[in-house]
């Protein structure tokens, strides 16, 4: 488990796959993801099949949140795409329960996702993607850190027009002087 401040993250289980359906076909939820049609249950079942074969560093974690009745799955976060000899990696997360948007809990995420990457891989550099169409989002990653590195242009076409799609980044520097402060 990774702790933080207000969340943990966890791995991913069997039981997590019915909430991560219902918010993959939740069109308020993935208005901000890469995901464009309806999730079965017996799609997500394989996809979680899959996670044995690939590298437990690129495994998606499960965002927790401490409530009065125990531990609460909210959403997922994690790392993809690890480039070793650039030490590199993408970063992606849903906050799939809409009870606990617009609460910080995504920039939370977001920078325990960080200290892992930085401190536990060595990673240099870290960056996402997500759409100019998504402010909450944004703001989010700034809180964390994430610096805007450049734009993919008209590279997202949603609701009958081509929008940006932006690309956010940290380096390591950048991180470890935010520590220092």
């Amino acid at each position: 488990m990774i702790y933080g401040e207000r969340i943990r993250l966890r791995a991913i289980e069997r039981e997590d796959l019915p909430a991560f359906v219902e918010w993959l076909n939740d069109p308020e939820v993935i208005a901000g993801l890469f995901v464009y049609v309806p999730m079965s249950m017996e799609e997500e079942k394989s996809w979680f099949e899959g996670l044995a074969n690939r590298p437990a560093e690129e495994r998606p974690l499960c965002i927790e949140v401490k409530t009065e009745e125990g531990w609460c799955m909210i959403g997922n976060v994690g790392l993809g795409h690890i480039e070793p000899a650039n030490r590199a990696a993408e970063m992606g997360i849903v906050i799939g329960d809409k009870a606990y948007w617009n609460q910080g809990y995504g920039s939370e995420a977001m920078t325990l996702l960080l200290k892992y990457g930085f401190e536990t891989l060595n990673l240099n550099r870290m960056y996402l993607r997500v759409y100019e169409t998504n402010p909450r989002a944004i703001r989010a990653y700034e809180k964390a850190g994430f610096v805007h590195e450049g734009r993919f242009r008209q590279a997202l076409y949603a609701d009958g027009k081509y929008h940006d799609v932006l690309v956010m980044s940290v380096l390591r520097p950048e991180w470890d002087a935010r520590k220092t402060k």
